[in-house]
């Protein structure tokens, strides 16, 4: 996988999120993986404001991992934020929840979602499902270029 290809993780769930990146680790996804926490430090992250306010606005990530279920702002609220800013509306966004509410994932795909996956229970399951989201998302996706601040 290329390095420099920046994996955006929103996943409060501490558990998840060191399952999550050690998947990717396993897979050999050597991405930098950059963790936000809720829903407002995703959107902190994205548009280089608040904490990440010395980080370039251009360098905008490969992927977005969004769990649904944030504190602050939830993750459905995030993807309409992003959506909704033409610098980040084209950025791919995988939804990755253990919501199985098909309500969730309608509205995902509504508001513009790329992808939905379900984090499976079983660890090696999880794996392989990291495993090729990141082949998908950072090897064989095309991004769409990006868009540079005025």
């Amino acid at each position: 996988m290329n390095s420099d290809k920046v994996i955006l993780l929103v996943e409060d769930n501490p558990r998840d999120e060191e399952l999550t990146i050690r998947a990717l680790k396993k897979s050999n996804v050597i991405n930098p993986v950059v963790v936000a926490r809720d829903g407002v430090e995703a959107l902190d992250y994205l548009f280089a404001r608040g904490a990440h306010a010395e980080r370039s606005p251009d360098a905008m990530p490969q992927v977005v991992l969004l769990d649904l279920k944030l504190p602050k702002i939830d993750g459905l609220e995030v993807l309409k934020a992003l959506r909704a800013n033409e610098f980040t509306r084209l950025l791919p966004v995988v939804v990755l929840t253990s919501s199985v509410e098909d309500q969730d994932l309608v509205r995902s795909y509504s508001l513009g979602a790329n992808s939905y996956v379900r984090k499976p229970v079983d660890f090696v399951q999880f794996i392989e499902a990291v495993r090729h989201l990141g082949l998908y998302w950072l090897v064989l996706n095309e991004t769409a270029p990006s868009f540079r601040r005025p």
